[in-house]
């Protein structure tokens, strides 16, 4: 799993389906996530199934939000967009997201804390924003938060 996961307990889930949001399971193979300073993601296998294409659209249709689970799991949606919509889709994805690239589906994420100059912030500044990536960063510093994969997780709804 990746590591963005890790929180989700059985029991979390649970309690978040019974209020009403809605999962979308995507197939990850992940990579080495912490790259050295300027290095781009490398390649990672996905796989979106129809039913979760489905449901994302949906979601989005009807005014809710997508909030991706970790930066691997928004390259692999953001890699199934064709003409603005979610498809079923699967493969190596070499999709970089940035301020510059930025998602067309996933407004929402949550994930672990990297390094201030991996790759992953970039990702983070596309979905969250340069300012409120800086403000989470900064209370994440402040308040003693863990890094990496085992670490602390953060939402973060633009």
């Amino acid at each position: 799993m990746a590591s963005a996961g890790r929180p989700f307990t059985e029991a979390l889930v649970t309690t978040l389906v019974a209020s009403g949001i809605a999962f979308a399971p995507v197939t990850l193979h992940t990579g080495v996530s912490s790259r050295e300073a300027g290095e781009a993601p490398g390649p990672e296998w996905f796989e979106v199934p129809e039913s979760s294409a489905r449901l994302i659209n949906a979601a989005r249709a009807g005014g809710g939000r997508v909030v991706a689970v970790g930066t691997t799991a928004t390259r692999a949606i953001e890699s199934a967009v064709r003409d603005g919509a979610v498809v079923k889709a699967g493969g190596w994805t070499d999709r970089i997201i940035t301020p510059a690239a930025r998602p067309q589906v996933v407004d929402g994420l949550i994930t672990g804390w990297h390094d201030p100059h991996a790759s992953h912030l970039l990702l983070v500044e596309a979905v969250a924003g340069r300012a409120l990536t800086q403000a989470a960063y900064d209370a994440a510093v402040e308040n003693g938060y863990l890094w990496h994969e085992f670490g602390d997780s953060a939402l973060l709804l633009p």
